[in-house]
């Protein structure tokens, strides 16, 4: 019964014994390095992908004759991923229940998850479709473009939009695979996703010379791509976790209710994230074409570590999930110890390459001398990000796999709060205002998740919630 306990009060806090003997006997656990890399590795190589598919992008028309059709591409790309982006939280609230599904072994619910997944993403691809091209002049006007960025950006959207329902599809198959901890199968996914896109760039850029809307459709071409080779397969993942998919409990409102709560909070979350991200480019449009594609190029910078560095988050988000659908405290323990580890050291990594190679890195993206100069005097930002966002990326891991969507809103309008104002007192100061304000925005939301994590811990609420949250069972 002593026994019992101890592990039952581990289970409801997660944060017991966090002290510096248990962190050392925690991170020398071989078998959690194992877990966290057989699931990290993959998803690192995949994330990998998307910012290179970005750089791509930059260099392809970073040569091309006009500086106004590289601004097109940053401008263009920027208002296209604002509605995909923010549709993100089809890949982070699907993770959540399909890895504690999995962790419970329990078949039909895994089904059903991914079914609601999939007509969501085509449900919001419908709605976003049906806005997006009365909206654009609107949302264009806001950034006050000159008159050939302006013609450039409109002839990429018109292209690019054709591959959005493939681009939400694609979260949702992604986030599926990966709560089942099948990184190999999400990283194929992305990885075929963005090497046909980068594939079809040369061929209708280079080759074609189709210029800023050969570029877009490379994109479409690969985007429809990937979710075919992700809708393929299911059925063998399936086969995995018996079960089968009760129509009655999918026509039940109530079934709904956990994915769209946890969906409609994360939706929130990345508007503010997505908004915050617009917000730079809007801001830094209006200081001149040049300086708007010179910040893109700076943001690829922060693309790259990112999204190395949210592979160990999803690391995290698969493994909370299954050990909080198992009740396993230690393992959930271990796996932050050893995740958040080896993200330390790989924001340490990128803040002294972009330290030390900043510059290599912008003249690989571009040749225009006008660009260039304007992005040399700030890397020094660019090198401080990886270690002011890394918090972040790890405790977003975290609260995705416990399905916690309400906590990581909350903290993210806080952080928000916090980049208008900095934008708005830092705004005499230019661009270098612009770039502190977004290295407050990345402080301050870091700050605010490790709060709520603790407290969270204190209060002995993770595998409650997890349980609360884990939706009507499927029979």
């Amino acid at each position: 019964m002593g026994s019992d306990a101890r592990r039952m009060g581990e289970c409801r806090d997660p944060g017991n014994g966090f002290s510096m003997q248990s962190l050392q006997r925690d991170w020398l656990h071989r078998p959690t390095h194992r877990q966290v890399w057989r699931l990290a590795g993959p998803m690192i190589a995949s994330n990998l992908t998307v910012p290179l598919v970005s750089l791509v992008d930059s260099i392809v028309a970073g040569h091309l004759p006009h500086a106004e059709q590289l601004g097109a591409v940053a401008v263009g790309s920027a208002v296209y991923s604002l509605p995909v982006l923010i549709c993100g939280f089809l890949r982070m609230g699907t993770i959540g229940f399909a890895a504690q599904a999995a962790g419970r072994t329990d078949g039909d619910t895994l089904r059903r998850v991914l079914l609601q997944a999939l007509l969501l993403a085509g449900a919001l691809a419908s709605v976003i479709l049906l806005l997006a091209l009365p909206l654009l002049p609107s949302v264009l006007e806001l950034m006050k473009p000159s008159a050939g960025l302006d013609g450039f950006t409109v002839t990429y959207l018109h292209v690019r939009l054709a591959g959005l329902p493939a681009a939400l599809l694609g979260y949702a198959l992604v986030g599926w695979y990966l709560g089942m901890q099948n990184a190999g199968m999400a990283l194929r996914v992305t990885v075929i996703t963005n090497a046909v896109n980068i594939a079809f760039n040369l061929i209708l850029v280079l080759g074609l010379h189709r210029g800023v809307g050969g570029i877009a459709l490379a994109s479409v071409i690969g985007e429809w791509t990937g979710a075919l080779v992700g809708l393929l397969g299911v059925s063998g993942q399936l086969r995995r976790y018996p079960g089968r998919l009760h129509a009655s409990v999918m026509g039940r409102w109530k079934s709904w209710q956990p994915l769209l709560a946890v969906n409609r909070d994360i939706l929130i979350r990345s508007l503010v994230l997505q908004g915050v991200f617009f917000a730079v480019t809007v801001l830094g449009a209006r200081l001149g074409d040049g300086m708007v594609a010179a910040n893109a190029l700076l943001l690829n910078g922060l693309l790259v570590a990112s999204f190395a560095l949210d592979g160990l988050a999803n690391a995290i988000e698969a493994l909370t999930g299954h050990a909080l659908g198992r009740g396993d405290p230690v393992a959930l323990r271990r796996a932050l110890v050893v995740a958040g580890g080896w993200s330390l050291l790989g924001g340490v990594l990128f803040a002294m390459f972009f330290a030390l190679f900043g510059k290599v890195f912008i003249d690989l993206q571009t040749d225009i001398a006008k660009v260039r100069s304007l992005a040399y005097p700030y890397l020094p930002y660019l090198a401080a990000l990886p270690l002011v966002a890394v918090g972040s990326y790890l405790l977003d891991g975290l609260f995705v796999g416990a399905s916690r969507a309400r906590e990581m809103r909350d903290s993210m309008l806080i952080a928000g709060i916090a980049f208008a104002l900095l934008a708005a007192g830092l705004r005499p100061w230019g661009n270098h205002g612009l770039w502190l304000a977004f290295l407050g925005f990345m402080l301050v939301r870091a700050a605010a998740m490790g709060w709520t994590a603790k407290r969270i811990a204190r209060r002995g609420e993770w595998v409650t919630a997890a349980d609360h949250q884990a939706g009507e069972p499927a029979s």
